[in-house]
C-alpha cells in the first residue's frame, strides 16, 4: 500500500500541471484572438469607417422616413361582399405593378404614387352575423359540428359575410379624404348591376315600412275599440273579454314584432344610400417604426459584423483550400 501513495501523488501533480497548461493555453488563445481582431480593424480601418458612415446614413434615412395607414370600416350592401373583395384585389395588383394611369384615370385617385398597399379584412362580429337571421345561426351551428367553432368563425367563407369589413390603405405620406377616400368610394360604388338591386331593395323596404305602419294602425284601432268596450261593459261582458285575453296578447306581441321590424328597416335605409357604405374613416395613422427608430445605430453594427463574417469565411475557405492542395501534393 505504501508503494502506491507516491504514484498517486505523481498523477495528481501531472493532472494539475495539465490543467494549468490548458488554462494558460486558453488565455493565450484569447490574447491571440484579441490581437488578431485589433490588427484586422487597424488594417481595414478605412473600410470599417466607410461601413459605419454608410450604415448610419441608411439607418437615418429609414428612421426619418414615415409611413401612414388609413382605415375605413365599411358595410357591403345588397350581397356585394365578393364584388368588394375583387375590387380591392384589383387595386392592390395595380399598386404592385405601378399602374398609376389606371389608379388616376379610372379610379380617380389624385396621388397614385403615394400608395404603398391596400388590403381588406373582416371584422369578426358573430352577434350581428346571427342577429335577426336564424338561417345564419343554423349555418354556423352546422359548420361548427365538424370542427372547432373558433376556426369556423375566423375562416374566410364565414368571415367575409360579417356585416363590417375594414379597408386599410398604406401611404408614403399623409393623405386627404378628398384626394384618396372620396374617389375610391366613387369607384367602388360605380356598379350598374348593384345600383339596380339597390333601387329595388330600397323600394321594397319603403313598401314594407308602409305596410307595417298600416297593420300597426289597425292593431291600435282594435286595441282602442277593446278598451272602449271594456270601459262600458257589465261584469258578465268582462268575463267574455277575459276569455279573449290570449288573442289580445297575440295581437300585442304582433305589434311589438312589427315595431321592432320598423326600427330595423329605418336603420337599414340609412345605409342603403350606397352599395359600399363607409361607417368610419380614420386617416393618417403613423405606422410604427422598425426597431423604434434606432436603425441609424443598428445598421452600422450589422454592416461591420457582415464584413467581419465575410472576411472570416474567406480566410477559412482559403485555409482549407491550401490544406487540400498540400495533401494532394503529399
Amino acid at each position: 500500500m505504501s508503494t502506491n501513495v507516491p504514484q498517486s501523488n505523481d498523477n495528481q501533480e501531472i493532472d494539475l500541471a495539465q490543467i494549468s497548461k490548458r488554462i494558460g493555453g486558453f488565455f493565450e488563445s484569447v490574447k491571440t484572438f484579441v490581437f488578431n481582431g485589433i490588427q484586422f480593424f487597424v488594417r481595414n480601418w478605412i473600410i470599417v469607417l466607410i461601413l459605419i458612415v454608410a450604415g448610419f446614413a441608411v439607418g437615418l434615412y429609414f428612421d426619418t422616413k414615415k409611413a401612414y395607414s388609413n382605415e375605413i370600416i365599411v358595410t357591403p350592401n345588397f350581397g356585394s361582399v365578393d364584388y368588394l373583395y375583387s375590387k380591392i384585389d384589383l387595386l392592390e395588383s395595380k399598386i404592385i405593378s405601378g399602374d398609376t394611369v389606371f389608379l388616376k384615370e379610372i379610379v380617380g385617385i389624385k396621388e397614385p404614387k403615394n400608395l404603398n398597399e391596400i388590403k381588406i379584412k373582416p371584422i369578426t362580429d358573430v352577434y350581428n352575423f346571427v342577429k335577426n337571421k336564424p338561417e345564419n345561426f343554423e349555418l354556423l351551428k352546422l359548420l361548427a359540428e365538424d370542427g372547432d367553432v373558433n376556426k369556423v368563425i375566423e375562416e374566410s367563407t364565414t368571415s367575409k359575410n360579417y356585416p363590417f369589413q375594414k379597408i386599410i390603405i398604406y401611404t408614403k405620406k399623409k393623405a386627404s379624404e378628398e384626394k384618396l377616400i372620396a374617389p375610391l368610394f366613387a369607384y367602388l360604388n360605380n356598379s350598374d348591376y348593384f345600383k339596380k338591386i339597390q333601387k329595388q331593395v330600397y323600394t321594397n323596404t319603403i313598401s314594407k315600412i308602409r305596410q307595417n305602419d298600416s297593420i300597426i294602425n289597425q292593431i291600435d284601432g282594435v286595441l282602442s275599440n277593446f278598451s272602449s268596450a271594456t270601459k262600458y261593459s257589465n261584469r258578465s261582458d268582462k268575463l267574455l273579454y277575459n276569455n279573449e285575453n290570449s288573442q289580445l296578447n297575440d295581437i300585442i306581441k304582433t305589434k311589438d314584432v312589427l315595431l321592432s321590424e320598423q326600427g330595423t328597416h329605418r336603420i337599414e335605409l340609412i345605409g342603403f344610400d350606397k352599395i359600399i357604405k363607409e361607417s368610419s374613416v380614420t386617416m393618417n395613422i403613423e405606422a410604427p417604426k422598425f426597431v423604434n427608430g434606432n436603425l441609424k445605430l443598428l445598421l452600422p453594427l450589422v454592416f461591420v459584423l457582415l464584413f467581419v463574417f465575410l472576411n472570416a469565411f474567406n480566410s477559412f475557405y482559403k485555409g482549407q483550400q491550401r490544406k487540400k492542395v498540400s495533401g494532394t501534393l503529399n
